[in-house]
Parts: C-alpha cells; sequence; structure tokens
C-alpha cells in the first residue's frame, strides 16, 4: 500500500492556522494512507496560537509538529513594514525559506533511504496562501505544490484577477477608481471594499503573492458549492486556473483555540449566563482575534446597545497599548471605558467579556444574532449555525466578504461595508442600535436564508456532499501522483 506524507506550511495566523489543522485531521480520519507534517512558522508577535496546535497534533498520532527556527534577523526591519502589515507579514514568511527548505529535504531524503515497505512518500507541499514563495522549496525538490486559501471562493477569484489587473494598472487603487469587474464576483467590485493590503503600501507585496496562485498543482479552498456557486464554476472556464477543490466549511467545532485563550472559570460564566436566557434572544458583538476598539467607539456601542433594548453578549477588546505589540487586550477596567451607570442599567440583560468562546456562543440557542468583523472562519460558523450576521469589517479581506455577503449572497445585514480598522470613523449608536434591531427580527428573510444555507453546509461535509467528494478527488491526485512532479 503506498503510503504518503503531506507537508502542511500554514501561516501563523489564528484565521489561518485553525482551518489548515482542521482541515489535515479531515484528510487523515478519511484515508488512512495519508500522514502529514505540520512546519509551524511561529507568529512574530506573542500568541497561544502554538499551543493550541500541540494539542491538536498531540490528539492525532498521524500529525507530525515540527517548528520552524526562527530566521536571525540581519537588520532590523524597514520602517515602512509597520505601516504595512501585509507586506512585513510576506516578508516574515519569506525568511524562513532556507530553515524550511532545510526540514523539507531532510523529510524527503528520510524517505528515499528507508527500504522498509512501510516507507512514507513526501506527496507533496500544502502551503498557506501566505506561503507561495515556498513553491520554490518544493521545485527544487520535484514536489507538486498545492495552495490552502483559508478563505473563500470570491478572494480567490480577485486573488487570480490581481496580476491581469496590475498589468493595465500598476499603481495602488484608490477609493476614486471605477469599480472592478472581477470574473468569479457577480457584481462590479468598489475600491473601497478591496482588501485593506492593496491600498497601506503592501499592494506590490500582494501581487508577487498573488502572481504565483498559478505555479501550483491545486487550490483547496475552505468553501463549498452551494454557498460561491458562480465563483467555484467561473474557475473551470477559464482554463488557465489550477483544479479548485472546495472542501469547506472546514471549522473547529471543538473550538480548541478558546480552550487555550480562556480559563474554564471564565468560559463557565459566559456559558451559565446565556443558559438563563431565553431562546435566540441575545445578540452576540465579536470582532475576532485581531478585533479591538478606542474608548469613543466603546460608549457608541453601549449606547447602542442600550437604546436597542436586545440582550447582549460583547466581548470587549481594546488596542494594545504603545509599544506593546499588536494582539489586542481585554479591557482592564470597565467602568473606565463604559458610559456613567451601563453597567447598573443593563445587569441581568448583558454581559461583557474579553475573549469569548466563539464557536460555543454561536452553537448556544440562546443567540439569535452575530454583530462581525466577517472574518471567513466566522461567518462559517455562523451559517454552520443558522446565526445571521450584521457586517462590521476591519482588516484583511472582510471588507470584500462584508460586501459579498450582503450585495451577492443576501447572507448578512448591513452595517458597514468599508470600515477599516484604525481610521478615524466612528459608528455612531443609532446605526449600532438599528443593524442590532434588525438582526434580531426573528421573520426577516436573511434569517430564513441563513438558516437555510446552515443545512446544506452540513451537508456538503457528509457523505455524498459537494465537499466530501471535492476532498476525495483531492486525495486521489496526491495518492496518484507517483511522478511527484509540479
Amino acid at each position: 500500500m503506498d503510503k504518503v506524507r503531506l507537508v502542511f506550511i500554514p501561516a501563523p495566523g489564528s484565521g489561518h492556522l485553525v482551518s489548515t489543522l482542521q482541515f489535515a485531521k479531515r484528510l487523515i480520519d478519511r484515508e488512512e494512507r495519508i500522514s502529514i507534517t505540520i512546519l509551524a512558522i511561529q507568529s512574530a508577535s506573542p500568541t497561544t496560537l502554538s499551543s493550541y496546535a500541540k494539542s491538536v497534533a498531540a490528539s492525532e498520532p498521524k500529525i507530525q509538529l515540527i517548528d520552524v527556527p526562527k530566521p536571525q534577523p540581519e537588520h532590523p526591519p524597514a520602517q515602512d513594514s509597520f505601516k504595512s502589515p501585509a507586506k512585513s507579514f510576506s516578508l516574515y514568511i519569506e525568511s524562513h525559506l532556507p530553515n524550511v527548505k532545510k526540514i523539507v529535504t531532510s523529510l524527503v531524503s528520510s524517505s528515499h533511504a528507508s527500504k522498509s515497505l512501510d516507507s512514507i512518500r513526501v506527496a507533496g507541499l500544502v502551503v498557506d496562501f501566505f506561503c507561495v514563495s515556498m513553491v520554490d522549496v518544493a521545485k527544487e525538490l520535484h514536489l507538486p505544490t498545492y495552495l490552502f486559501m483559508t478563505s473563500n471562493a470570491g478572494y480567490l477569484a480577485l486573488m487570480l484577477h490581481l496580476p491581469i489587473q496590475h498589468k493595465h494598472n500598476e499603481v495602488e487603487p484608490k477609493d476614486s477608481d471605477p469599480e472592478w469587474l472581477i470574473p468569479g464576483i457577480v457584481h462590479p467590485v468598489p475600491p473601497r471594499v478591496l482588501p485593506v493590503a492593496l491600498t497601506d503600501g503592501s499592494y506590490s507585496a500582494y501581487v508577487k503573492v498573488a502572481s504565483r496562485f498559478r505555479e501550483t498543482r491545486g487550490i483547496i479552498a475552505n468553501t463549498f458549492v452551494e454557498l460561491e456557486t458562480y465563483a467555484i464554476n467561473s474557475f473551470f472556464h477559464d482554463g488557465q486556473t489550477p483544479p479548485v477543490y472546495p472542501v469547506g466549511p472546514v471549522i473547529d467545532l471543538e473550538d480548541y483555540q478558546a480552550h487555550s485563550n480562556l480559563e474554564q472559570a471564565q468560559r463557565d460564566k459566559i456559558i451559565r449566563w446565556l443558559d438563563d436566557q431565553p431562546q435566540s434572544s441575545v445578540v452576540f458583538f465579536c470582532f475576532g482575534s485581531m478585533g479591538s476598539f478606542g474608548a469613543e467607539q466603546v460608549k457608541e456601542i453601549a449606547v447602542g446597545l442600550e437604546h436597542s433594548g436586545q440582550r447582549f453578549l460583547w466581548a470587549l477588546r481594546m488596542p494594545p497599548p504603545k509599544g506593546k505589540g499588536m494582539m489586542p487586550i481585554d479591557c482592564p477596567n470597565l467602568e473606565e471605558v463604559l458610559p456613567d451607570g451601563f453597567l447598573e442599567r443593563t445587569h441581568g440583560k448583558g454581559l461583557i467579556c474579553g475573549w469569548a468562546p466563539q464557536v460555543e456562543v454561536l452553537a448556544h440557542k440562546a443567540t439569535g444574532g452575530f454583530v462581525s468583523h466577517c472574518g471567513w472562519n466566522s461567518i462559517l460558523e455562523s451559517l454552520w449555525y443558522g446565526v445571521p450576521i450584521v457586517t462590521w469589517p476591519m482588516y484583511a479581506e472582510q471588507q470584500l466578504n462584508a460586501f459579498r455577503m450582503v450585495k451577492e449572497l443576501g447572507l448578512a445585514l448591513e452595517m458597514r461595508l468599508d470600515y477599516k480598522k484604525g481610521g478615524r470613523e466612528v459608528v455612531r449608536a443609532d446605526e449600532i442600535e438599528r443593524a442590532v434591531v434588525a438582526v434580531m427580527d426573528k421573520e426577516s428573510e436573511v434569517r430564513k436564508k441563513v438558516k437555510e444555507m446552515g443545512e446544506m453546509t452540513r451537508k456538503a461535509v457528509k457523505d455524498g456532499g459537494s465537499s466530501f467528494a471535492s476532498v476525495g478527488r483531492f486525495i486521489e491526485d496526491v495518492i496518484g501522483n507517483n511522478c511527484g512532479s509540479n
């Protein structure tokens, strides 16, 4: 029996690592001939992701975790890299190329040296789209590379189109530019909802990443046919894109990451409070691992929530102090940032926490709406549990996600489509109040559509479902790829 090893190289961000590890688990559960080695690039900032990865690997004997040594910086990063996070991130990933090459070369040599009938052949690399520079390692070792797209098919369509767009106009887009016509996205896309990296100084780095997508043997996407039929069909008709495997939703239903970030007592307090609330009565405010607000915006949210009259669970996180990295922190003193008397007036009707166990909250019968940053994992989790979303995007590709969820898919309620973290814009209380009331409407058309899509998400990953079949096609390509060339 031909046993194979896939070497996964995820990007060191929660939105990337979590779905990569969950897909690795799905592969080994499905096919006994596959083993997985994860090359873990450490985050440049302290996080709990390392413990999360180790806990997943420890629970799966066929998943091996290897930490990639951090490169020694030869000189301080350029000042503009701090203003352009995507550019800085790409350069940070590329700096690991030599160490990744050493590890993969060793794995390949070991498989070649083994004379055992049970030897495991390295069948290829599965790289996060931000790690697509690792294609060079695979080519040197005559291995195929598969791209793992942790986001959706619409975002993939944008990235495939970006090098073509760049040939026509080699400067970064401005909000005043004409709308973009992107094959795979139904509506023309306003530049104001394009990924933040295209306008923050990271444009050239983004184009460089996108230009390599078509060098891969195949693209695995964390989506499913029933959700993004139009975009997925577009890939099969252009004649230039490698095979696309829609395998989603790939989500962590056990919420290992929350367990590594939360003390049990905090988690129990949140779930006990939800247990005491009526069904579908609570609106959940949560903005991902990097989402935070300053004091002025926090007060507007508080006033909007109070005036809405709705029950709420609010994961309130603040920007870190200057010089203390990029990761948001839990609010050290709620009374300092909330309106006078807010906690007393909303006692029993609302709960404010720091990090929240998002999957458990969305799964809870009391949760009826979700005000979200529109990160793709959060969108998939909300669809899985049939909880409608209000759009409040912040960074990365979230503005495009919000735009498509509202305008193309009809699966979210619009509050903002083009809000950007770090800008000067403040969303006012009356706007927040209207959005909260709308998302909690039990008879809304969006709620009905989200419930229907929730049923489709579960069918897609079951035996006979579209994503189940797509995973099977990917496995056939990996197992059958005995030539070992791209």
